[in-house]
């Protein structure tokens, strides 16, 4: 099969959160598979896009409103992420740094799927399935099947994943004129509440829906930013595949990235020579359980309680555990955390930004994870933990509640609370320090972690079996 996938993100051009690593990741595994996947994204002017060459595969212009863009597809010459990635560049448009941001973010997304279309349609390409990935193409679906203009798409199977339902970059009425003509009889399936919201048109439209984990289509049904009524009555159409983890990238056995490399067999010397550097560098006590939280610093994570977590526990035994803090967000979640580092210089470290690098030795250097979040629909950090021999603390929600199994439970391997309350939180931190007490225990969790399969090898071939039924259709 040929399958183009769509995406604002792909590591390792562009990355802001998860969808960057599924999107960097799964085409690969597609590819080894014997299909033939390929990426579609902007063009960002960043690291990458400035130490690669690439072919200029087509040129054309396409009308934004009143406005035509001139642009260009560009192929990455050497397929050196394991698939052909596709960049899609319009001067003053599609051409910037960063990913998202821009106050005319509509327009840049927009722009994106129409050039998209247009590249595919008068290129006289026929893919068998197109994959898009969240609201920034969430329009496709509806304009291959309801504008004559690409009617000559209209038989090709789509497919949507939502790897995040709180956004729908949805833009009023007044900006439909950015589209081409369309069958105004169909205009609801555009509209939600008023508006036009490309993430609900294309759970509309698309053959079939994916959410990044099974129990984060349920949940949708319940939170979902306004569309709960929509994920309850097109659940039938929904499938959930967790996330996978490339295992090539992520393992401690030959990640560049580490101090000391690592198998299950020698975790314990390998976690042990990563935790010391990384505690030299924060300068923080080697002798105390490390609990480090990645990721930004949002609600959605749960980071406005990281303050009142750390303050509880290390104001009830500070000489018992250390903190390490790598993320960024909230300014007043950055303030609240660079005060408890003053507060407690031996046992608190932050760092507020991201870096890739680091987040790899934390991984591996810490001796457990921090995940309170309020929602998070798959989760890729607890997925990391868990190959570096990490114990992920989760609050038991979306993909932490379908990846984790608390220790205390037959099999169990992680720590699980199920509310959103500091008091549950550290109340897990506390039977996490009982678990680093007892050495033989937490050495065979360990072991039991690194074990577990969540490669993409495995929802990989999930995926394949959603395209292969829409052959059915």
């Amino acid at each position: 099969m040929k399958i183009f996938h769509l995406s604002a993100e792909c590591y390792p051009v562009a990355k802001v959160g998860g969808l960057g690593d599924v999107v960097g990741a799964l085409p690969k595994y597609l590819n080894q598979a014997g299909h033939h996947a390929s990426v579609a994204m902007p063009f960002y002017d960043r690291k990458f896009t400035r130490e690669h060459e690439f072919d200029i595969v087509f040129e054309g212009s396409t009308r934004l409103g009143h406005t035509r863009y001139e642009f260009q597809v560009l192929k990455e010459k050497t397929d050196v992420l394991g698939f052909e990635l596709f960049l899609i560049k319009a001067p003053g448009l599609l051409d910037r740094e960063n990913v998202y941001s821009y106050p005319d973010e509509t327009e840049q997304f927009v722009f994106f799927q129409l050039a998209f279309l247009d590249w595919i349609y008068w290129s006289q390409q026929t893919p068998d399935v197109i994959h898009c990935h969240d609201h920034h193409s969430g329009l496709i679906p509806f304009l291959m099947y309801h504008s004559a203009l690409y009617k000559r798409l209209a038989n090709i199977p789509t497919v949507l994943t939502i790897h995040n339902g709180q956004y729908h970059g949805a833009f009023g009425w007044d900006k439909s004129y950015y589209l081409p003509e369309i069958d105004t009889t169909q205009q609801g399936l555009l509209d939600w509440r008023g508006g036009i919201n490309p993430l609900a048109s294309a759970v509309k439209c698309a053959w079939k829906f994916s959410t990044v984990s099974p129990s984060y289509l349920h949940e949708l049904t319940i939170k979902s930013n306004g569309l709960e009524y929509l994920f309850y009555t097109e659940y039938k159409k929904g499938v959930g595949i967790i996330n996978g983890i490339d295992t090539q990238i992520w393992d401690p056995a030959t990640d560049p990235m580490l101090v000391k490399n690592y198998t299950p067999k020698t975790v314990e010397a390998g976690k042990k020579k990563n935790k010391e550097e990384l505690c030299t560098r924060f300068n923080l006590s080697t002798d105390k359980p490390l609990f480090s939280f990645i990721g930004r610093l949002v609600d959605e994570k749960g980071a406005d309680l990281l303050p009142e977590i750390i303050r509880i526990c290390l104001d009830k035994q500070d000489d018992q555990l250390n903190f390490l803090i790598l993320g960024s967000g909230d300014t007043e979640v950055e303030l609240a955390l660079l005060e408890l580092q003053q507060q407690f210089p031996q046992n608190c470290a932050v760092y507020i930004g991201y870096n890739e690098e680091l987040a790899h030795h934390v991984y591996a250097g810490s001796d457990f994870l921090l995940m309170p979040s309020r929602v998070e629909p798959c989760g890729l950090n607890q997925l990391y933990s868990l190959r570096y021999g990490t114990v992920p603390i989760v609050r038991n929600t979306g993909g932490l509640k379908d990846s984790i199994v608390d220790f205390g439970d037959e099999g169990g391997y992680g720590i699980k609370f199920n509310n959103i309350r500091s008091e549950e939180a550290t109340y897990a931190v506390g039977r996490a320090l009982d678990l680093y007490k007892n050495t033989a225990h937490l050495k065979q969790i360990r072991q039991t972690m690194m074990a577990l399969d969540f490669s993409w090898d495995k929802s990989a071939k999930e995926y394949i079996t959603l395209y292969e039924s829409l052959k059915l259709q």
